[in-house]
């Protein structure tokens, strides 16, 4: 077996009645924001613009409401504005434009991601609700009138991290893998290093969301199976559309024998109907996503979205010679290479090993 299938049919049984009243419900209130934008990028008459602007700053507002509300009873879906103090709700949203920003540059998406995943690490991670606390002893550049040492205390998270695989949906996956992979290195008191396992996994955008395929390439992917088991598996990508390719994954691993004690997605902007579908279709699921986008269009993006985060991250691929793996480390420049130069090993020697 070379490659993997998940067509949508395969997804449809996965909400419930009341999964679909809020997605429909949602999509109810974004053709009002379809018929706002519209207006807005045609018309001339300011007064009608205005009333556009606070038409749709409304709209908007209804459906965070709404989404917030939905979310409220999804545990195991955690919305970084709807689960931390509003105080810092101002900077997730400022990072969030310019992620959708069309003049953000590539240099900036990639200093808004790095952000980005920061905030979700610190969601998911950084205050855990046993508040124990570890202590780092780190040798300091000051050697007057001896060597001086400083002691820090951090959140007490090995447990919950030492246990980790990072798990890679290539392309726009890799970088945010690699950031959250650091976090991890920088937060536990041993300084783990996660182990990796690269997927590769695309969708055939010839297609609509009703009939989408989800196609994992087992011979472009790299991992030991066997070190999955029983594993809490980290999975990193910017954007979580239908929530189709990490079910695709998990599905294959599940029918390899492996059962991830947890399953964890991390993205900076997940669409509603994505989040539900990934903790009813996978046992101990669970999503973080810095911000909540209302809904998906036929070809399943979603809106309003960024744009293919993995083009903006690493650069559109030539069609017919897309880059390995270690060649888009290597366009990443030594700045980044240098800063993840751990992942970069462990990545390599998971590559490099097959």
């Amino acid at each position: 077996m070379s490659s993997v299938i998940l067509k949508a049919a395969d997804l449809d049984g996965f909400l419930t009645e009341h999964d679909r009243e809020a997605v429909a419900e949602m999509d109810a209130l974004y053709r009002e924001v379809i018929d706002a934008s519209r207006i807005l990028d045609s018309s001339q008459n300011q007064t009608r613009l205005a009333s556009e602007r606070q038409k749709l700053i409304d709209l908007y507002n209804r459906m965070g409401d709404r989404m917030q509300d939905i979310t409220a009873d999804e545990p195991s879906v955690n919305v970084y504005s709807f689960r931390t103090p509003s105080k810092v709700h101002g900077e997730a949203s400022r990072l969030i434009a310019k992620l959708r920003d069309v003049r953000t540059q590539h240099h900036e998406f990639v200093y808004y991601i790095q952000r980005a995943y920061e905030l979700l690490f610190n969601l998911a991670f950084a205050e855990p609700d046993n508040h124990q606390k570890n202590h780092l002893i780190v040798r300091t550049p000051v050697n007057l009138p001896v060597q001086n040492f400083a002691v820090h205390k951090i959140p007490d998270v090995d447990h919950a991290l030492e246990n980790t695989v990072m798990c890679v949906m290539l392309r726009g996956a890799l970088l945010p893998s690699m950031i959250m992979s650091k976090e991890i290195q920088e937060y536990t008191s041993t300084g783990y290093v996660t182990p990796f396992a690269l997927f590769r996994i695309s969708r055939d955008d010839s297609k609509n969301e009703r009939n989408m395929e989800y196609i994992l390439d087992l011979q472009r992917s790299y991992f030991d199976i066997e070190s999955l088991h029983e594993k809490d598996l980290i999975f990193a990508d910017p954007m979580n559309a239908t929530g189709g390719s990490l079910v695709t994954i998990v599905n294959y691993l599940r029918d390899q024998g492996v059962h991830p004690r947890t399953v964890s997605f991390f993205n900076a902007i997940s669409a509603l109907k994505g989040s539900l579908r990934i903790v009813r279709a996978i046992e101990n699921a669970r999503v973080y996503t810095l911000w909540m986008d209302p809904v998906l269009n036929e070809k399943a993006y979603i809106l309003p979205g960024l744009g293919d985060a993995g083009d903006r991250l690493n650069g559109p691929d030539v069609r017919d010679d897309p880059r390995n793996i270690i060649q888009l480390i290597a366009d990443y420049g030594t700045n980044i290479s240098n800063l993840y130069r751990a992942q970069v090993r462990e990545i390599e020697k998971t590559v490099l090993a097959r």
